[in-house]
């Protein structure tokens, strides 16, 4: 099978290319590494993909190359490029989500009218529920983005929507919650943590802490990509969630018990764009894909803490 991966040099897709590596395809992976964060990070998460025999890589931007010629021998698409970010959405930087999130899933899936897909899978995001009141958020309720890069990710989940009730093509969506783990971007709130930590620095929080998030561990996140891949149904959206919704201020003692060092901590002005609470309802997942996030959040985050000591070559 020859599977499609956008945004390969990422940190999802690049976890994900591993994963369908071992299930048997042949991964295409496309990334235009854009600077977003430091290239040497995206170069180092490709780097063992280079070597593996059914493993091609395209250096392509998804907003110029020939995605029919790309897609005409492939049976699955993921579709995990994007702009990232919620706090640096905002302004002129707009456009450059508007093309990176929504035109090119449009240009896409415009292209996937064509081919002959089993499965078009795309990376959404929690983000698209914004201000939504309820607790946990479930597929039905309501969507208030209320940041330009959660309006840009609801387009385009709304697109996938719409080239599969108007040309069949079989897009199935999945919003994710709060992804962390070994390969984690370093503007995310635990790469950031970690870092500064390991540097004897403060941590910066937004606000008083007091905020939460629905934690899932890049493990949970692949596996529900495998489950969309085989028992997503097309059409459909499902939260992917981990069932770890903390407030940051209760996360810092954990800090300290897998870094062993004390963590200081100062604030800093609550950010447009941010949501105070976010937890995941995944029933749906649960009964249709059969997902269920497995990983505690001590046993992830240590995960995490160790991939990053060698990242940055930390010494004690």
């Amino acid at each position: 099978m020859i599977t499609l991966v956008t945004g390969a040099a990422g940190f999802i897709a690049s976890h994900l290319c591993w994963r369908l590596l071992r299930e048997g395809h042949e991964v295409v992976g496309i990334d235009s590494l854009t600077d977003f964060y430091p290239r040497w990070i995206k170069e180092k998460n490709l780097q063992p993909l280079l070597g593996q025999k059914n493993f091609v890589f395209l250096p392509d931007d998804l907003a110029e190359c020939d995605l029919a010629k790309i897609l005409a021998d492939a049976q699955v698409v993921f579709h995990l490029a994007a702009q990232a970010g919620v706090r640096t959405s905002w302004g002129q930087n707009f456009a450059i989500y508007l093309k990176n999130n929504s035109q090119v899933t449009q240009r896409l899936l415009e292209a996937a009218k064509g081919a002959r897909l089993e499965k078009f899978i795309y990376a959404s995001s929690s983000s698209v529920y914004g201000l939504c009141p309820d607790l946990p958020m479930s597929e039905t309720s309501s969507v208030r983005p209320v940041s330009p890069y959660g309006v840009t990710k609801l387009a385009a989940e709304q697109l996938c929507y719409l080239y599969f009730k108007n040309y069949s093509v079989p897009t199935v969506s999945l919003r994710f919650f709060t992804v962390y783990g070994p390969g984690q971007r370093p503007d995310m709130a635990f790469h950031k943590f970690f870092k500064a930590i390991s540097e004897k620095k403060e941590i910066s929080i937004y606000g008083d802490g007091t905020q939460t998030r629905d934690f899932t561990f890049i493990d949970d996140i692949i596996e529900a990509n495998i489950a969309a891949l085989l028992k997503g149904r097309p059409g459909e959206t499902y939260n992917v969630g981990g069932g770890h919704q903390e407030k940051i201020r209760d996360i810092f003692p954990l800090l300290e018990q897998i870094c062993r060092r004390e963590v200081k901590v100062t604030r800093v002005e609550t950010q447009k764009g941010d949501v105070l609470h976010t937890l995941a309802d995944i029933r749906k997942a649960r009964e249709e894909l059969e997902y269920k996030p497995r990983t505690p959040l001590s046993e992830g985050l240590r995960a995490e803490w160790n991939w990053l000591q060698e990242l940055y070559e930390f010494n004690g």
